[in-house]
């Protein structure tokens, strides 16, 4: 287990006790922040506890100044350090790179559930890299620009185009640039590779896959894959894109959620 600070962030419901408490994890290039827009005020008024964590190196936790020699074992190690911190265990809802860390944490450790939102894929994001290459050559310099403060009209453009559905409004989306941050490049680099886990490992617990109809990071091709694993079917979200609780259709996507956890029981 590290010894690393992490931040918690807690958003306590005003019934606890009856609904599971609820975990939420990052993608990349983001911290906890990117929950608070929308789905931790939605799930905190439908009775969840919720708790935000900030995996090392990002937001409010340790390692910002030295963010690129983290791995997916080090933000897996935070993962189970945070639910180790809760008195319940949570459910698990990781986006994106966070959906990645709660399937490794699941190798071992345990949880209430798991809902993975837009989650990457179990062939790694090689593929991802290559298609936005051809399709978006522009994208990462928008990034590092958006992520260096430089929000020009082209940058922004670019990058709703990427992480949003079609129809989001450059203005709203503006709103959301303090829950950007740089990267792990070591995270970025040991996404590239497929992950393998045996069908063994996987905990008999309630799971969810979701993503966005309009995903272009990782279309709803890809979640199938995801969803097979978990002996699951995928949840689409019409009109939906990548940042799930960051776009447009968020309270689709919250809702869907919010059924699903009905169904989820209180350990």
């Amino acid at each position: 287990m590290n010894s690393r600070r992490l931040c918690i962030h807690p958003s306590l419901s005003a019934a606890p006790g009856r609904n599971p408490p609820l975990l939420f994890v990052h993608g990349g290039y983001t911290h906890s922040a990117c929950w608070g827009y929308h789905f931790i005020p939605y799930f905190q008024r439908n009775g969840h506890d919720c708790f935000a964590l900030d995996l090392s190196g990002h937001g409010d936790s340790e390692g910002r100044q030295r963010l690129d020699t983290f791995g997916l074992d080090d933000f897996t190690q935070d993962l189970a350090q945070a639910v180790n911190m809760l008195e319940q265990l949570p459910v698990l809802i990781g986006h994106s790179m966070g959906a990645l860390i709660a399937q490794r944490y699941l190798e071992k450790g345990a949880a209430a559930g798991v809902a993975l939102l837009s989650s990457v894929p179990p062939s790694g994001t090689a593929g991802t890299a290559m298609r936005l290459a051809f399709s978006t050559p522009d994208f990462p310099s928008a990034l590092t620009r958006v992520l260096d403060n430089d929000t020009n009209e082209q940058a922004l453009e670019i990058l709703a185009r990427v992480f949003f559905s079609p129809d989001t409004d450059r203005r709203t989306l503006a709103r959301y640039l303090p829950a950007l941050q740089t990267e792990s490049t070591r995270a970025v680099i040991e996404m590239l590779t497929p992950s393998f886990w045996s069908p063994q490992i996987r905990p008999a617990i309630p799971a969810l896959v979701m993503g966005g109809a309009e995903d272009a990071v990782f279309p709803p091709s890809l979640l199938r894959f995801t969803a097979s694993a978990w002996h699951t079917q995928a949840h689409i979200v019409p009109g939906a894109g990548h940042m799930l609780m960051l776009d447009p259709h968020w309270e689709t996507a919250a809702k869907t959620l919010l059924v699903w956890l009905r169904n989820v029981p209180n350990r």
